[in-house]
């Protein structure tokens, strides 16, 4: 069984990655705008629109789950986040503007993005059950499977015609 120490130790971890994410997703926001506004086609601009309505709910839920496990919702920058954001507005400028190449190169990014979500979201969940905090497992478990669906989407957009059409230009 583990000790008091050892606990309060798993739970600050815990309530660090929190942080962490939480930073990411109001970041995301903002990226997310900018990632629509630059896509080509239709189907991929409507996904990003979509995912930052989840997005901002997602934002909304980590406060509940900062409020589940007792703490202020607060902020800590997430460098990996940054990092992610920073490519994709780099993959913007380097690509051109109306191509479908430009929007391969978004759901790249997007891509980076959920899979990086995926791993936060599932560590926060497993951790969240240890620690004891079921009403913290099941939000976590919502913006997990959502965040699951949209790397699924972003996949079929990609291979559904985006990819093939993007190697005609």
């Amino acid at each position: 069984m583990a000790t008091s120490k050892s606990e309060s130790e798993l739970k600050e971890l815990f309530v660090d990655e929190l942080k962490d994410i939480y930073w990411a997703e109001k970041h995301l926001t903002k990226a997310l705008t900018k990632m629509a506004k630059a896509a080509t086609s239709t189907e991929l601009q409507t996904a990003f629109e979509k995912h930052l309505t989840e997005t901002e709910n997602q934002v909304s839920r980590l406060e509940q789950v900062f409020e589940a496990v007792g703490q202020k919702a607060s902020a800590k920058k997430c460098d990996a986040m940054a990092g992610l954001i920073e490519e994709a507005e780099g993959l913007i400028e380097d690509t051109k503007e109306g191509s479908l190449t430009r929007d391969v190169a978004l759901i790249s990014a997007a891509q980076k993005v959920e899979h990086y979500e995926i791993a936060s979201y599932g560590t926060l969940r497993t951790l969240a059950n240890v620690l004891g905090y079921p009403q913290a497992v099941d939000l976590l478990e919502q913006t997990l499977a959502e965040e699951k669906k949209t790397d699924v989407l972003l996949t079929e957009i990609a291979e559904g015609s985006i990819n093939e059409s993007a190697k005609q230009e």
